[in-house]
């Protein structure tokens, strides 16, 4: 896929180890190349200026970071990631311009948005079955995949309580809201729709000692992350580009 106005994909990963991975898994996802998806590490420098005129959309990856942390026991790197990214899930919404949150950033947005972020809904690592809703089969990013497929997860976190602006487009058993809409072009999803099972290994490898899991159960965790099947989710971050490359271009 090639498009001459680049999309931006900001992270917020700390541990360089999977800094790269997680660009390199977006790249593979979303089918551009380096200089259609430009990657800027808001854990290094600030949020670029708004509004972002010169990209065709925005997709927000995950991190460690957790929004129900207590602000003292925050580092100032994380205060200032949130603050960049309150800035922008309030400017996508005021704009409709187009972004994608996803995992850690769908607590952001809905924060932004007078939902509630809490810890009961959280998912260790490894394959869950996601459930599209009514308005998710309808959703033009979404329509035409599975009604029900396996995404990839790992949150301490989740949308305990639904903004009012959103729309629900998609949920798991454990965790209610896996996927939703505000207005026409802002997009959250819970899971991480960029990776594939050997990349979410290689992730629990380097978070083994974050909680996401017992550390103890490294392998048992890998082993059902290797015998998951992943077709859809990469799908959506497809779409999304598609969606709104071709948006821009009209």
């Amino acid at each position: 896929m090639t498009t001459s106005t680049p999309f931006l994909f900001l992270s917020a990963r700390p541990e360089e180890d999977a800094v790269t991975p997680e660009y390199e898994a977006m790249l593979a996802a979303t089918g551009l190349g380096p200089t259609e998806l430009l990657h800027h590490r808001l854990d290094v420098d600030a949020l670029p200026p708004l509004p972002l005129d010169g990209f065709a959309g925005v997709i927000v990856g995950g991190s460690p970071y957790n929004i129900t942390q207590l602000s003292e026991r925050k580092s100032p790197t994380q205060l200032r990631v949130e603050h960049d990214l309150a800035k922008l899930a309030d400017w996508a919404v005021s704009t409709d311009f187009p972004v994608l949150f996803t995992c850690y950033g769908i607590g952001m947005l809905t924060q932004c948005q007078g939902g509630v972020v809490g810890t009961e809904f959280g998912e260790e690592a490894g394959p869950v079955t996601v459930t599209l809703t009514a308005d998710g089969l309808a959703d033009p990013l979404l329509a035409g995949l599975e009604p029900s497929f396996t995404a990839l997860v790992g949150h301490k976190e989740a949308t305990s309580v639904l903004p009012a602006s959103a729309t629900l487009l998609a949920t798991s058993e454990a965790c209610p809201v896996q996927i939703y809409r505000v207005g026409a072009n802002v997009y959250a999803t819970q899971f991480h729709p960029e990776v594939l099972p050997l990349d979410f290994i290689a992730r629990a490898h380097v978070y083994k000692e974050h909680g996401y899991f017992p550390a103890h159960e490294l392998d048992e965790v890998a082993a059902r992350l290797a015998a998951s099947v992943v077709t859809e989710p990469p799908k959506i971050m497809t779409r999304f580009v598609e969606r709104f490359t071709r948006r821009h271009a009209a």
